[in-house]
């Protein structure tokens, strides 16, 4: 089965966010994400709410339980104590633990599974108990798979911004996309699922399918809502679920 889309809501968020207007309405246009074949949304609520703010979370889950009950709500972020209440509070069918400082722009590295090994276990074990799947943002290093998999987290999330800035040098993607294949080779015969998200766009999503055909789920926001400025949000879901091989 293709990879799933969840469509990362942020940058309409932050496009919102300019005015002290209702628009343009992130569930709105999650809804006309989801009608179009979407899989899923996801959100990242930073401390400031410079993107997604804290009162769009329940809005985005009561968007999914009454009309689309089988798509997914993907909630990111790190997991300082009040991202973790927040989370509990709004139950999204996954979270993805990611070690941003607040003060960053956008994600940018994976965790260092060894050396936040201890931080992370206890976490990921309570996320769980609540019946939430984890997921952990991941560089593309197979050596740090396995520690990754005792934190007791059920996916990782591959790091493809590195992927996606070598947009314009095809040699250097094709070693960024054999580093990312096989830390997904890791992580799958540990035991882990696998998703991928950064940077990815209509002309390099098949190739990452491709390599990764077991990949689970891509979480894509920038490159979609930048193509939904020509092609409508309709037309640019469809645009990547066919890239995902829908």
């Amino acid at each position: 089965m293709p990879a799933k889309l969840s469509v990362n809501l942020n940058a309409i968020a932050m496009l919102r966010n300019r005015r002290d207007l209702p628009w343009p309405s992130v569930t709105g246009l999650g809804r006309i994400a989801l009608a179009a074949g979407a899989h899923g949304l996801t959100v990242h609520p930073r401390p400031d709410e410079r993107h997604t703010r804290h009162s769009d979370l329940p809005e985005i889950r009561a968007l999914i339980d009454d009309e689309f009950p089988r798509a997914e709500f993907n909630i990111e972020g790190y997991p300082s104590e009040d991202f973790l209440a927040l989370v509990e509070k709004h139950q999204p069918e996954q979270v993805t633990l990611v070690p941003d400082d607040p003060a960053q722009a956008t994600s940018d590295h994976g965790w260092n599974f060894v050396a936040d090994a201890a931080f992370l276990t206890p976490i990921v074990k309570r996320l769980k108990k609540t019946g939430i799947r984890v997921s952990l943002f991941s560089d593309s290093d197979p050596a740090g798979v396995k520690a990754a998999r005792d934190t007791g987290a059920d996916r990782i999330e591959l790091y493809t911004g590195p992927y996606g800035s070598y947009h314009s040098d095809s040699e250097k993607a094709a070693k960024e996309l054999e580093r990312l294949g096989k830390t997904a080779d890791a992580a799958l015969a540990a035991g882990l699922q696998v998703n991928a998200g950064h940077d990815l766009v209509v002309n390099n999503l098949p190739a990452l399918a491709k390599r990764i055909p077991a990949l689970a789920e891509v979480s894509i926001g920038h490159g979609l809502t930048a193509d939904a400025l020509e092609y409508g949000m309709a037309g640019t879901v469809k645009r990547f679920l066919k890239a995902c091989g829908w």
